[in-house]
């Protein structure tokens, strides 16, 4: 008998991580990873490392559309996971071709703003675009928290703590939040699932103390694409994302001189919450 094959086809819309631990390296090692079927169409190019983002080129944004529309015309897609995009035109035009070339294919959408180590990876300008076009397209964001006050245009203790910030981010889209706790002090990490027509589920774990987690945003949101694409309910795809995520820091292979990489290819098995 053959083997089974990937299940689950994800189309990776994001930027390239020259040191491999985060962006599309991460993301084709999780989806790989989590027995799904990775495609890509790379929106821009760093220079970095685990020291930080030396340059960034943006990829023109005809190629990017065209990337997609080839992918989806021969390939297909179950779910779609965007990172970091770069410019607003870039934004604009990814939205457009989804809408035209994978209506009604679910959106994981990442709102990648700043790098691990402190590179601006999204001008101003793009931020509206991002908040404008995509989020109302998105089946899951997947902010953390300095991202969701962008977004939302608020400080989480001015909005009224965690669970209200992440309300007004559930306002702002039709799908659902998934906004990460990991830049909140504490010994615990406290995420939080906002899904339409659920009650808003906490999921806690002991805060993992490491220098190694560079590409945690860009893996978590792929982790829960997988899911996604192969059929999973999205509770579940988050639970096992999360699972994913910690093990991979627990076992890091401890590369670099900064803010080290994952180890994306621990033994997971793919089904499982």
């Amino acid at each position: 008998m053959a083997e089974a094959g990937p299940r689950g086809r994800v189309l990776i819309i994001a930027g390239s991580d020259s040191g491999g631990g985060a962006g599309i390296q991460a993301d084709i090692k999780t989806v790989t990873c989590l027995g799904a079927y990775a495609m890509t169409a790379i929106a821009a190019l760093t220079a970095q490392n685990t020291l930080g983002v030396t340059n960034i080129h943006v990829v023109p944004t005809d190629f990017v559309v065209e990337q997609i529309r080839v992918v989806m015309e021969d390939i297909g897609a179950d779910c779609v996971k965007i990172g970091m995009l770069g410019s607003a035109d870039t934004i604009a035009a990814v939205c457009e071709a989804l809408a035209v070339h994978a209506p009604g294919v679910p959106i994981v959408a990442d709102p990648v703003m700043v790098a691990k180590g402190g590179a601006k990876l999204l001008p101003d300008a793009a931020v509206a675009a991002l908040r404008d076009r995509l989020l109302p397209m998105a089946a899951v964001i997947t902010p953390n928290l300095p991202e969701a006050e962008v977004l939302a245009g608020v400080e989480m203790e001015a909005a009224g703590g965690f669970m209200v910030l992440g309300q007004r981010l559930a306002d702002m889209t039709p799908g659902a939040v998934l906004l990460k706790g990991g830049h909140v002090a504490g010994d615990t990490v406290t995420d939080l699932l906002l899904e339409p027509g659920c009650p808003p589920l906490t999921l806690e774990s002991p805060r993992i103390e490491s220098r190694h987690t560079h590409g945690t945003g860009c893996t978590t949101a792929s982790a829960v694409a997988a899911g996604i694409a192969q059929g999973l309910p999205l509770a579940q795809a988050v639970t096992r994302a999360r699972a994913y995520v910690r093990r991979a820091m627990e076992t890091a292979p401890g590369l670099g001189h900064g803010h080290g990489p994952l180890n994306h290819g621990h033994t997971v098995a793919p089904f499982d919450a």
